[in-house]
């Protein structure tokens, strides 16, 4: 018997498949059973049940103006109204956070663990490791923000009634369709999001430090978010990440203008593809062996 018998002509040993080494599966046991996990899940389930506590005492105080669509004022209508305000509150910066952690910490963390040149020694391949890394980062940010919403129609439906969505601008719309437009906000809010995770995730192939990559993107967009007040940058802050952060709330409209939206979504992928690439880039040419 040759002594190279057991080895496939690309080197590897005979039965090595790398497309059944670190399944997807496996990594997010991994990351679902991590404490910062549980404590982010958690958190998004508590938040809903703080914000009814907080509209409960502070029914008699006079909601603050808002150049956008004013939900707060709405808020209490029904549970699908606290749902919107639930959403309309988080996505500028508690959503982002969320992004950002599961996204920024997931590649850093075991770099700076050093499980990570273990992981590669398996041996997994590394582009392998890296994307199963980043769909169970994206799975772990939807399911957050799913999470969210559930608890907030749930929570806030005991707490105001299952009753229709009170637009502030006095259009009612159904349950029906408000369920089906709430499904096309999470929908957008997902994609919008995945600009800041794969920000994150790109700084997370750079850094060793998890509160760098997590903080790092964080930064960024509220830096964005500053830049987009300043009028005097004009069309220029149409190309911002955040330009489309609320275009969401379009679908309160009747009938409704999907402009803003689509624009988003499409500005939105196009920042992840590239994001990502750099990500990628960057892991492919890092040494994780020292």
């Amino acid at each position: 018997m040759s002594t190279t018998d057991h080895v496939q002509p690309t080197g590897a040993v005979k039965g090595y498949r790398p497309d059944r080494t670190l399944r997807l599966s496996v990594e997010l046991r991994r990351q679902f059973k991590r404490r910062r996990t549980m404590g982010v899940f958690l958190l998004m389930a508590a938040l809903p049940l703080v914000l009814i506590a907080a509209l409960k005492l502070g029914a008699n105080e006079e909601a603050e103006s808002n150049d956008r669509i004013n939900l707060v004022d709405v808020a209490t209508s029904s549970g699908l109204n606290f749902t919107l305000f639930v959403l309309f509150a988080t996505t500028g910066f508690f959503l982002v956070v969320v992004y950002a952690l599961f996204f920024g910490d997931t590649v850093a963390t075991e770099a700076q663990w050093g499980s990570l040149r273990y992981a590669l020694a398996t041996p997994v391949p590394r582009m392998r490791l890296l994307r199963q890394k980043w769909f169970a980062a994206l799975v772990q940010s939807v399911a957050a923000l799913l999470t969210l919403a559930a608890v907030a129609v749930v929570a806030g439906g005991l707490a105001f009634g299952f009753d229709d969505i009170q637009t502030p601008v006095g259009v009612t719309l159904d349950q029906g369709d408000g369920m089906l437009r709430l499904a096309g906000m999470l929908g957008y809010l997902a994609v919008h999001l995945l600009v800041v995770g794969a920000l994150a995730f790109w700084f997370s192939t750079i850094t060793d430090a998890p509160l760098a990559a997590v903080g790092g993107a964080v930064f960024t967009m509220v830096v964005f978010a500053i830049l987009d007040q300043v009028e005097q940058l004009g069309a220029i802050r149409d190309w911002f990440p955040t330009a489309e952060e609320f275009a969401w709330t379009d679908l309160l409209q009747t009938p409704i203008d999907s402009g803003d939206m689509f624009r988003g979504v499409i500005q939105s992928l196009v920042y992840v593809a590239i994001f990502t690439a750099l990500g990628f880039r960057h892991f492919a040419r890092r040494d994780v062996t020292s």
